[in-house]
C-alpha cells in the first residue's frame, strides 16, 4: 500500500497541480479546508500534510496547532505551501514545528522531491523513536513489576492491566465517551504510563504491602499514602529530567486510581468529573483485575462474579459511562483473559 499524503488547500487549482505530481509516487488525499481535515484525521493517518496558510475558518496555522497540541498527531510532518512569506510568519512556522516551507506554484519535480525526502526522514525518526521506546517499554515494566510485587509474583497484572486501558480507551473513542479528551491521547503511551501506577508502594513497608489478612485501620493508611508518594516519585524524575507527556500522564494516573466517583476515595475525597479521567479508567481495571487474580488475601473471583461487581459499583466507585463502555467489550476482556489463563475457573 501507497503511503498517504494529505494537501490541504482551499484552491482547487493547487490540490489538481499537487495530486499531478505526488499521484504516481502516493495516495494523494486532496481536502479543501482545515475542518475537514481534522475531521478526516479519525479515520485516516497521513504519512506527511501538506497544508496552505492562508485559508477561511480554519487557516493553517490553526490546523498545525491543533496537530501539534495532539498526543496522536503531532509527529506527522507538516510542509506549509505558500505563494509569498514573510520573516516573523516563518519563524512562527517553525517554532510551531514545520519542517518545510514549499512556494506556489508548485514545480512538480520540487514538490515530488521535498515530499520524498520528508517522509524518509520521518520513516527513519519513527524507527529510531519505536527502538527506544521498546526498551523504555521494557525497563519501566520491569521497574514496576519490581515495585509491585517485590519478591512475590502476582502474575501478568501489569501487562493486563495495561492492555485493559488500551481496549477501553479504543472503545471510548469509538463511542464518544469523554471523545474531546481523548481524542488527542496517544493510547499507547497511555496504556505504558499506566503501568506506573502503583509505583508509590516502594515506599510501603514489606509487612503492610504483603500481609496476608485484613489490614488495620492504621496500616491501611500507610498504604494509602502510595498514591501521594507515587506523584513525588514522578516529580522528583521531572525536576531532573523536565516536563514530558509521559511523566505527566504518569502521574496522574499515580495519584488518583483510588479516587471515587462518590467521592469516597483517597487521597483528596475528589468526586466524579473532578477526578482525572486516568484515575477513573485506571479505577475500573485495577479493580477489575484484582478480582480475578489471586492474592496473599483472597482467591481469584469467577469471571462473571466479577463482572458483577464492577456493574453494582456504577455510579458508585465508578465512572458510570465508563462502566458501561467495560460492558460493551466484556467479551473481548472474557476472551483476552482466557488466552491468557487470567481467567478465574470455577
Amino acid at each position: 500500500m501507497s503511503k498517504i499524503v494529505f494537501v490541504i488547500d482551499d484552491s482547487i487549482s493547487n490540490l489538481t497541480m499537487a495530486e499531478d505530481a505526488l499521484s504516481a509516487s502516493y495516495s494523494v488525499m486532496t481536502i479543501p479546508s482545515g475542518a475537514k481535515a481534522v475531521s478526516l484525521l479519525e479515520k485516516v493517518r497521513p504519512e506527511i500534510i501538506l497544508l496552505d496558510i492562508e485559508m477561511p475558518a480554519m487557516d493553517g496555522f490553526d490546523v498545525l496547532r491543533y496537530l501539534k497540541a495532539s498526543d496522536r498527531f503531532c509527529d506527522i510532518p507538516v510542509i506549509f505551501l505558500t505563494a509569498k512569506i514573510d520573516h516573523a510568519t516563518e519563524i512562527e512556522a517553525l517554532k510551531l514545528g514545520v519542517v518545510d516551507f514549499i512556494s506556489k506554484p508548485f514545480n512538480p519535480a520540487v514538490l515530488l522531491n521535498r515530499v520524498k525526502h520528508h517522509i524518509d526522514v520521518s520513516s527513519l525518526v519513527r524507527e529510531r523513536t519505536k527502538e527506544l521506546y521498546s526498551v523504555r517499554h521494557d525497563i519501566i515494566f520491569v521497574l514496576a513489576d519490581m515495585v509491585e510485587n517485590r519478591d512475590e509474583s502476582t502474575g501478568d497484572h501489569l501487562g493486563r492491566t495495561s492492555r485493559l486501558v488500551n481496549m477501553l480507551l479504543m472503545k471510548m473513542l469509538e463511542s464518544k465517551v469523554y471523545h474531546d479528551e481523548i481524542n488527542t491521547w496517544d493510547f499507547e503511551v497511555m496504556a505504558e504510563c499506566s503501568l506506573l501506577h502503583d509505583v508509590g508502594k516502594i515506599s510501603t513497608p514489606d509487612a503492610i504491602l504483603k500481609k496476608p489478612g485484613k489490614l488495620t485501620v492504621e496500616e491501611f493508611e500507610i498504604m494509602k499514602e502510595h498514591t501521594v508518594a507515587g506523584r513525588r516519585i514522578l516529580d522528583k524524575v521531572i525536576a531532573r529530567s523536565g516536563e514530558n507527556i509521559f511523566l505527566r500522564n504518569a502521574k496522574l494516573f499515580a495519584i488518583s486510581h483510588h479516587e471515587r466517583w462518590n467521592g469516597t476515595g483517597y487521597p483528596f475525597g475528589l468526586r466524579g468529573q473532578e477526578i482525572p479521567l486516568h484515575g477513573r479508567i485506571m479505577a475500573i481495571v485495577d479493580v477489575f483485575d484484582a478480582l480475578m487474580s489471586k492474592r496473599v488475601y483472597k482467591n481469584a473471583y469467577l469471571a462473571e462474579h466479577s463482572l458483577e461487581i464492577i456493574v453494582k459499583e456504577r455510579g458508585e466507585h465508578f465512572d458510570p459511562q465508563i462502566v458501561d463502555v467495560f460492558v460493551s467489550i466484556w467479551d473481548r476482556i472474557a476472551a483476552s483473559y482466557a488466552e491468557g489463563d487470567g481467567m478465574a475457573h470455577g
